[in-house]
């Protein structure tokens, strides 16, 4: 029966070599699909170890280790590798080469950890029963995500895992602690494109004109009685409109105006209704001042839901692994994340890694230019997910 100290011994032995592979993909950052540097990289420390494994979603890279002691058991863990479009503010000597391209959410954190797991794991094969698959994801952060892509080319089968777990930084939770939460977790995010349209002309003859400034002012404020009026108000929902552009000036009034914004909610009969219900608004007021709208939504990830057998037994076996005082309880997070994917089709588990330590300056959030972690975290991130799957696969 493998044990923790074990399982500690091997992370502080990868540790050094861990931190080195965060630092490189750090310095290295690409894109979402773009991550074919990224995945030779991870290619390479695999077949160094004599782990086998294959390419999906074009840059991603699924890896397979099979314990020797028999068990039909199939646990897969994930980590994603994509970059965001962001100019670094760090000076640090793994600082983004890759100018406004920037691991500003912690995936080289996420991958890197999984390397380190894979080591451990590889490392211990010999006394284990079942198998692991380690999915590098590529492109969690663009649509249409890379674990939609991934799942569609099989990723989920030959072998079939009976759960999935994935880890994410968190650096509003202290280095050395961990979060869970059962059941429900993250929202579902759609992106709305609004265009609408008038007739432009001089500021001083608005009554010659369609003005579409106005008709736009009007349904984003009228918009948001769809979440204040419509919605359950016991069910989270978010609409936020972040983008506004009508390039008149100021004795100009445009001939349109272009809104982007994001809707966001826990319940898919109530996103779909929801969406719905923006769209007649949108369109009957444009219509009602003169003027039009076109109202497109790009649908984007489903809601993430933690199956709750295996997070309580995920969360126990963190506390067995770092003690209770260091394993937390999560609240529901609006943010999106398309892991969500996985968790619709099987048993899944995501949890929160800290990485916060204000006397490191690693509390800046993420998608921010300064964010950044404590690699220290690196120590509990490797350990603890070998530990997850070991147990989880009955060892």
């Amino acid at each position: 029966m493998i044990n923790k100290d074990q399982i500690q011994a091997l992370s502080g032995e990868i540790f050094e070599q861990v931190v080195g592979y965060r630092q490189h993909l750090h310095a290295n950052p690409e894109l979402s699909f773009h991550e074919f540097e990224t995945s030779a990289y991870i290619k390479k420390q695999l077949t160094e170890w004599g782990i086998p494994y294959t390419e999906m979603a074009n840059t991603g890279v699924v890896g397979l280790i099979s314990g020797e002691l028999p068990s039909d058991q199939v646990i897969a863990l994930r980590a994603d590798m994509d970059a965001l479009p962001i100019l670094e503010a760090n000076e640090k000597p793994y600082t983004s080469k890759n100018t406004g391209v920037m691991h500003a959410c912690g995936h080289d954190v996420h991958s890197s950890s999984l390397l380190g797991t894979a080591y451990i794991l590889n490392s211990l094969k010999a006394d284990f029963g079942g198998t692991v698959k380690l999915i590098f994801q590529p492109a969690e952060e663009l649509l249409p995500g890379g674990a939609s892509i991934m799942i569609k080319e099989g990723v989920l089968e030959d072998p079939t895992p009976q759960a999935i777990v994935g880890q994410h930084v968190m650096p509003l939770i202290e280095t050395g602690k961990v979060g869970f939460r059962p059941g429900i977790y993250m929202a579902s995010t759609d992106e709305l494109y609004v265009t609408v349209h008038g007739k432009g002309g001089h500021g001083a003859q608005p009554h010659q004109n369609i003005d579409p400034v106005l008709i736009a002012s009007h349904i984003i404020i009228a918009l948001q009685q769809i979440v204040s009026r419509n919605a359950d108000p016991r069910l989270p929902s978010v609409l936020s409109f972040g983008k506004v552009q009508a390039n008149g000036a100021t004795n100009i009034i445009p001939n349109e105006v272009k809104i982007e914004g994001t809707f966001r909610t826990l319940n898919e009969e109530w996103r779909k209704e929801a969406k719905r219900l923006m769209k007649k608004m949108a369109e009957g007021i444009a219509e009602s001042m003169g003027g039009s709208c076109d109202f497109r939504i790009m649908d984007g990830y489903p809601f993430l839901i933690n199956e709750p057998v295996l997070t309580d037994n995920a969360r126990a076996f963190a506390e067995d692994y770092l003690g209770k005082e260091n394993v937390i309880d999560l609240d529901i997070w609006m943010a999106a994340e398309d892991f969500a994917y996985y968790s619709q089709v099987t048993n899944a588990c995501f949890y929160r890694l800290g990485t916060g330590n204000a006397a490191k300056g690693t509390t800046y959030s993420v998608h921010t230019p300064n964010f950044d972690v404590d690699e220290d975290a690196l120590r509990t991130s490797t350990g603890l997910m070998a530990y997850i799957a070991l147990k989880q696969l009955g060892n």
